[in-house]
């Protein structure tokens, strides 16, 4: 069952990996996800399954935020051009006509 919690956590890290890519936005996340997932492979091996079950859900849920925060910066940042984008439309709106 252990041994299941960490392969779902390193599932969740390679994928977390992916999504992140190199973007800043859950890098922090991302890392911290990766330490504790060699935390638990750690303790899987010294047969301490109780810190390798602890580590392996800290795993995950960093990997899980760093999706998140990977995700929301992309957003933010596609909101942000579309903003400037309508701002350049009503600048040119507001423009008198010329013949």
């Amino acid at each position: 069952m252990v041994k299941e919690r960490v392969a779902k956590s390193e599932s969740a890290v390679q994928q977390a990996t992916a999504t992140v890519g190199t973007s800043e936005n859950g890098a922090v996340e991302l890392q911290r996800a990766k330490d504790n997932l060699q935390a638990a492979q750690a303790q899987l091996k010294a047969k301490n399954e109780k810190n390798a079950e602890r580590y392996a859900q800290k795993a995950q849920l960093d990997a899980e935020l760093a999706v998140a925060k990977s995700q929301s910066g992309e957003a933010r940042k596609a909101a942000d051009e579309v903003l400037a984008s309508i701002e350049t439309l009503r600048r040119e709106s507001a423009r008198p006509a010329t013949n």
